[in-house]
């Protein structure tokens, strides 16, 4: 079984009521059972809703709105139910494919917190749960090396950012 973004699935939680559909996501989960989660919007996060970036031990939107008890408690509920899945399914969990940068889903990278669009090394909310767990982690930008447990988003510095049919379980 493997965890991925809903937004990476095609569903519109992005913070700005999108999606971040990625058919080559899609297209190399075909035939795997997937577990889809937005701990964003599992911790009763609105869309649309303004971005929110990590600063420090904290997740502040881009007006100042303190929004870590949200993230935490989306991020624990997400996990929760990924892994009862597996356990009431028998499959293990094999990994998790994860919106880069994302304050929750980020891998390795993510905002830093100034609204700016750089980067800084480091997890997103649920992301570092899952690492906690030794779930192996990639995004929509390292997938397809997911046979090499050395390859991944963690292992790289963040770089600059440029301004730029699936069997589910829900």
């Amino acid at each position: 079984m493997m965890i991925v973004s809903r937004c990476l699935l095609g569903d519109a939680c992005k913070y700005n009521g999108g999606d971040n559909r990625c058919e080559a996501v899609i297209d190399f989960l075909s035939g795997k059972t997937v577990f889809p989660v937005c701990p964003e919007t599992a911790g009763g996060l609105p869309r649309p809703r303004e971005p929110a970036e990590i600063q420090g031990s904290r997740v502040v939107d881009r007006n100042g709105v303190d929004r870590t008890d949200a993230f935490i408690e989306g991020a624990v509920k997400s996990l929760s139910d990924a892994e009862a899945y597996a356990e009431e399914s028998g499959e293990p969990v094999e990994g998790a494919i994860l919106k880069a940068n994302s304050p929750s889903c980020g891998v390795g990278a993510v905002y830093d917190g100034t609204f700016s669009g750089r980067k800084v090394q480091g997890d997103g909310i649920f992301a570092g749960m899952l690492r906690k767990r030794g779930i192996p982690l990639r995004t929509e930008k390292d997938f397809s090396d997911f046979s090499d447990p050395l390859k991944s988003d963690a292992a790289k510095a963040p770089e600059p950012e440029k301004q730029e049919s699936v069997k589910t379980t829900k």
